[in-house]
């Protein structure tokens, strides 16, 4: 009876807290990408990046589904998305293009990280039942990062613009309806 009422209570447990670990998780695949960015390891990177925002599609719907939607998980949530969309993928794009381009490569880049942030505190304080404010941090580091894979096919220069493109997207107030 014991045994039975342990792993019952262990299952409400998990079941409390998924939407948190799903969101630890992406965390976790966004800091795993910014170790492999700085051991030049890229490809796994962008692996990771991608891990963690399947994992970050998932979390809300968790949430939602178990009826466990939180301040503190929105919070986390926030911390993971900075990781895992914005320092993630600006440390591998600046590892690989933005470095070629001096002081200005590492402003845009820091650029995009602050405009990552300030979306996500935004997000954090208003209502926004239904629809975004703005480029979502995940489309936008989605996106960066996608475009890791055109890195040989385009000039380097396109960079200076796709940064600050995504930066002021990001802050923008235009509305787009949640899928």
């Amino acid at each position: 009876m014991f045994l039975i009422h342990m792993v019952d209570s262990t299952i409400k447990k998990v079941k409390s807290n998924a939407a948190n670990l799903i969101t630890i998780c992406n965390l976790s695949f966004g800091g795993a990408s910014i170790l492999a960015t700085l051991n030049e390891s890229y490809s796994y990177s962008v692996l990771f990046i991608f891990v963690a925002a399947f994992l970050d599609r998932y979390d809300g719907k968790v949430a939602r589904k178990f009826n466990l939607e939180s301040e503190l998980g929105k919070q986390l949530d926030s911390m993971g998305d900075i990781i895992s969309f914005g320092v993630a993928p600006a440390l591998l794009m600046y590892e690989n293009i933005m470095t070629d381009f001096g002081m200005v490569g590492m402003i845009l880049t820091i650029l995009y990280i602050a405009c990552g942030a300030f979306r996500l505190a935004r997000f954090n304080i208003m209502d926004t039942k239904g629809y975004f404010i703005g480029l979502p941090i995940t489309v936008a580091g989605t996106f960066l990062t996608f475009s890791y894979f055109f890195t040989k096919l385009v000039e380097p220069q396109s960079y200076l613009f796709l940064f600050p493109i995504l930066s002021i997207l990001m802050i923008s107030t235009f509305k787009l309806k949640k899928v």
